[in-house]
């Protein structure tokens, strides 16, 4: 593989050839990034983008809590966001300003400390606020999109604008985010709320997500999206897919909309899994799932 100064630009970050994806997304399975790129700040990720060849792809990748990266590895720039893009501040009219890799948990816990309410779902989403943004992510009744006033991002051209909500065209799962544009930070609005009660009910969501998630395990999150009036979950039970296993892949017998890899599953056999839970949901119900986790990458 070429040295990294002749192709790509000049970065205040890090940049690692054959960079591993496997190490810190949540399956731990998938080939490589060509390119993994950790930017220093917001101008150091413009000026690199705004130098960077037009034709390599450009893809954003958080804590990969929702992520199947393909065996063959991803072509081209993926940009992970360090620490330095995870503050979360308070502003004035119940407002918190987090970072595009600030983690959902950080950003509840800060608008709980300052008695902002409505933020508490984030407690349940394991991902960044990057890719809350991106996927318009949800849980327990509310999603992205409920509380986000607007996001700003660094276009694929390296181009840094703020973009209000309306602008974002956000359906169940979706947005219309561009293709290469990374979020690198998002203003949330909450209601005015007593801390005691917002840390009661952060609680209760966490404690119900132990209760009847496979939180411990290398997973992705939410398998499938939940078809209009009715559960993924209770579809892919209904077809007699609880515990289905293709190698070490398995579907989750605790939440069987969870995909698991017990071991060594590699990504082809837990997208064949998905792949095959589909089928069989589609057989007995009639209803194509669509898949909510994100497949990124080339297979082997």
């Amino acid at each position: 593989m070429a040295a990294a100064s002749s192709i790509l630009p000049p970065l205040g970050g890090t940049i690692a050839p054959g960079g591993s994806l496997a190490d810190f997304i949540w399956f731990r399975t998938g080939g490589p990034a060509e390119w993994l790129v950790r930017p220093k700040d917001v101008e150091d990720l413009s000026r690199f983008l705004a130098a960077l060849d037009a034709s390599l792809p450009v893809l954003p990748v958080g804590v990969g809590s929702n992520l199947i990266v393909r065996d063959g590895g991803v072509p081209g720039v993926v940009v992970r966001l360090p620490k330095s893009f995870a503050k979360v501040t308070i502003e004035p009219g119940n407002r918190v300003r987090a970072g595009g890799a600030a983690m959902g948990i950080t950003v509840a816990s800060g608008a709980r400390d300052a008695g902002i309410a409505g933020l508490e779902f984030l407690r349940g989403i394991p991902g960044t606020v990057g890719g809350a943004v991106r996927m318009n992510a949800g849980a327990y009744g509310r999603e992205a999109s409920d509380i986000l006033v607007e996001t700003t991002l660094v276009l694929r051209d390296g181009t840094v604008e703020v973009r209000p909500l309306e602008a974002l065209g956000y359906t169940y799962r979706h947005s219309e985010l561009p293709e290469g544009a990374i979020v690198v930070e998002a203003l949330f609005e909450g209601v005015p709320g007593d801390p005691s009660e917002i840390g009661v009910e952060m609680d209760r969501i966490a404690a119900e997500r132990e209760a009847s998630q496979p939180l411990r395990s290398r997973t992705g999150g939410s398998t499938f999206k939940n078809p209009p009036g009715d559960k993924a979950w209770r579809l892919v039970d209904e077809a007699g897919c609880r515990g289905l296993q293709i190698g070490d892949a398995q579907v989750s017998e605790k939440h069987c909309n969870f995909l698991l890899n017990l071991g060594s599953a590699s990504s082809a056999e837990i997208e064949e899994l998905g792949e095959e839970v589909r089928r069989r949901v589609k057989a007995k119900s009639g209803i194509t799932l669509e898949w909510e986790i994100q497949r990124i990458g080339v297979k082997a």
